[in-house]
């Protein structure tokens, strides 16, 4: 469990933000890459590799994620692949949500996310918790828009 945190804490350590000739580069790839992706109409086309003519063939979803990972990095940000397990531990689910593991723990026991025991461990789906924070967002939004409803009933809005 140290060494993986501490593989975590060096890979994390390891992201930087793309440089300038990185961002244009991705730029230009992107643009590119766009274009060419309103053409294909294969599941997996065949692209070549340029510099050593071999052609591979790649998933349209794969070619579509390196477009927006090209996008991203033209935009300066600094881009981590995480490959999503199907169900995870109550802490990489609560890092992906933002909060505590001991927080995510009590929104497990009050029912708020379905999960597994595995032995005395839970697990929770990542689809779960997905969900879970899509509805969390969809409920602040609704609570804002109320908020502002009622200031503007209250005059608050008013010059």
């Amino acid at each position: 469990m140290i060494d993986e945190n501490l593989n975590k804490m060096e890979y994390y350590n390891d992201i930087k933000k793309p440089s300038k000739k990185e961002q244009i580069a991705a730029m230009e790839s992107y643009n590119a890459l766009v274009a060419t992706l309103r053409e294909l109409r294969s599941e997996n086309p065949e692209i070549e590799i340029e510099e050593t003519s071999e052609k591979i063939k790649i998933p349209l979803k794969a070619l579509k994620l390196l477009a927006e990972i090209l996008k991203a990095t033209s935009q300066g940000k600094p881009i981590s692949l995480i490959p999503i397990a199907t169900e995870m531990t109550t802490q990489a689910a609560a890092e992906l949500l933002g909060c505590s593991r001991p927080h995510f723990v009590k929104l497990l026991g009050e029912g708020n996310i379905p999960f597994t025991l595995v032995g005395r461990h839970r697990r929770v789906k990542f689809e779960d918790v997905m969900k879970y924070k899509k509805d969390m967002k969809l409920k602040q939004e609704q609570l804002l828009i109320d908020m502002m409803k009622s200031d503007e009933e209250l005059g608050l809005y008013d010059s």
